[in-house]
């Protein structure tokens, strides 16, 4: 913010004499008043983060580290394409995300040591594994608890389905040990009925004078049963303060209409449950919303054996992959990046893809990739790091870190410094902090 002079004495038209030379000085530079009002507001826009989950663990190979010149059991069919940045390669399934190179960055030597899509997962989005049983807060948990409550909307929200290793929860997409009341606010999208907020929507007979007797109702049960404050009592009421501001505010009803958003931007993310998630994480952030997790699951119809749609392809991965997964995530994750970029969004908001690992570069016997931790990538666009490069190398094979060897808890720490918050921020809580900021992105 541009200021001239501290003096605050007023005109006698009321203006103080340092507005009166603001203007002048503004005018020298050729701004108006409205002009400079909005480069003020940008300037005080608090920063956001979207984290696109790759549940599954996509497969870097045959995405964002090519490797044209390894053994064919290796390499697979697919062939790398170069982008708008001389010098970086991606594979030909990600057409759109090639064009726009210029606007992120990519990690390609992520590693850690686990195989199980649980402790991998857990690990990915916390940086750290599970001590003794108690698990951490996920990222955005720490910055629900350092930033504060939004007034209508979470300050962190989680949109699809928990994730699950086949019957089991996965841990770590919560406050772990913050507690109950940092965990995330649910949504699905489903491309049949549309947004749903789960346990939060009224009956369509429920209108809002309905909803507000109940909630006043509510307020005078537990007056008179004189519940005792807890972490569980909290969290509990957190939901249903959350739920009641969500059911009868029009800021909360708002930013969950798909149909405010033109058809022409609808159909650019893709009408798929992905693209459509994607828009929404945009709108959650437009309306303040500081940390969104958008998870890939049952992004398009399923057959039978798909799974639930993540990327965990042990078979048919290269069919997987051209039918299934890389065009919805290349067309919704370009869009989303145009989109902040046309709305002066992106430089406020840091966008990250990236899965709990990658895939084993040696192709199976099925026609597919297994789990690979020990090295893999990420995309980070936006959020003012310096997009156009790539940070880290996989070797010859894509199997090993060849150099600048990153670990999950790096991204963490880097997206908390992208949002300004610190580790003495972090120590503060009680929590113990690995991993450093990956100085070359900022």
């Amino acid at each position: 913010m541009l200021l001239v002079g501290r003096t605050k004495e007023k005109t006698c038209a009321g203006q103080t004499r340092r507005a009166l030379l603001q203007a002048g000085f503004l005018g020298a530079l050729g701004l108006s008043l409205p002009q400079y009002a909005a480069l003020a507001a940008a300037a005080r826009r608090p920063k956001a983060v979207i984290l696109l989950w790759m549940w599954g663990g996509p497969p870097h190979l045959d995405t964002f580290d090519p490797k044209p010149d390894a053994p064919q059991e290796y390499r697979g069919p697919y062939r790398p394409i170069e982008t708008n940045v001389s010098g970086i390669q991606v594979t030909e399934l990600l057409p759109r995300l090639a064009r726009r190179a210029d606007r992120y960055a990519l990690l390609r030597s992520l590693h850690h040591g686990e195989a199980d899509h649980g402790l991998a997962g857990t690990t990915g989005m916390t940086g750290l594994k599970p001590q003794n049983g108690r698990v951490h807060p996920h990222v955005g948990a720490l910055v629900s608890r350092v930033r504060g409550s939004h007034p209508t909307l979470s300050s962190f929200v989680m949109m699809g389905d928990r994730l699950q290793q086949g019957h089991r929860v996965i841990q770590g997409e919560g406050g772990g040990i913050l507690g109950a009341v940092y965990d995330p606010f649910r949504v699905r999208y489903d491309p049949e009925q549309g947004v749903l907020l789960g346990e939060v929507t009224p009956p369509k007979e429920v209108g809002p004078a309905r909803v507000g007797r109940r909630h006043r109702l509510l307020q005078e049960m537990e007056g008179c049963a004189g519940i005792g404050a807890s972490r569980d009592t909290e969290a509990l009421d957190r939901f249903y303060q959350q739920a009641f501001a969500l059911m009868t505010s029009t800021e909360g009803r708002r930013v969950f209409d798909l149909g405010r958003e033109t058809e022409r931007l609808r159909d650019r993310y893709g009408r798929h449950r992905f693209g459509q998630s994607c828009l929404l994480a945009r709108r959650l952030v437009e309306a303040g919303v500081p940390f969104v997790q958008v998870n890939w699951s049952t992004h398009v119809e399923a057959e039978e054996d798909a799974g639930d749609g993540g990327w965990d392809n042990h078979y048919r991965n290269f069919e997987m992959l051209a039918e299934r997964q890389c065009w919805p995530f290349d067309q919704a994750c370009a869009a989303l990046l145009d989109d902040l970029e046309e709305r002066g969004m992106l430089r406020d908001t840091l966008v990250v893809a990236m899965g709990e690992f990658g895939r084993s570069p040696k192709i199976n016997a099925m026609a597919g990739r297994d789990h690979w931790p020990q090295c893999y990538s990420a995309l980070l666009a936006g959020g003012g790091i310096r997009g156009g490069q790539v940070v880290g190398a996989s070797d010859d094979k894509g199997e090993y870190p060849a150099s600048r060897p990153l670990k999950p808890a790096d991204v963490c720490a880097t997206l908390l410094e992208t949002l300004g918050i610190t580790r003495t921020d972090v120590l503060a809580l009680g929590l113990p902090v690995e991993g450093e900021p990956i100085h070359e992105l900022l």
